[in-house]
């Protein structure tokens, strides 16, 4: 199942309120990469996507989603998790523009490594 067979399969009533997910269901599905949304168990007990961050949105929308097989996980639940991970998990703006101006600095690079 690909990002966009996810969303043609929810209840569109239901994210209503969602900008992205509203701009996801009107994007059309592009093929310039190929990559895969892997959703996963993290070490602290929550899920975890990877993945879903490369490329345009109509890419994204054609990634294949590989879904943990321990994992027992409802499709209203994987694209919560999806979506929730799209929108950058709660960052603000400034938080986000902070990150990307740090990026660069190579002497912080220098100490990350």
């Amino acid at each position: 199942m690909t990002l966009k067979d996810l969303i043609q399969s929810a209840n569109s009533e239901q994210y209503s309120e969602s900008p992205l997910f509203m701009q996801l269901s009107q994007t059309k599905p592009e093929y310039g990469m190929n990559h895969r949304i892997r959703v996963a168990l993290s070490d602290s007990g929550e899920i975890a996507i990877t993945n879903c961050h490369v490329g345009s949105l109509g890419d994204i929308l054609t990634y294949p989603i590989d879904v943990d097989p321990n994992l027992n996980i409802s499709k209203t639940q994987l694209l919560d998790a999806i979506l929730k991970e799209l929108e950058n998990d709660g960052f603000t703006d400034e938080e986000q523009e902070d990150f990307w101006d740090d990026f660069d600095n190579l002497q912080k690079a220098k100490i990350i490594r």
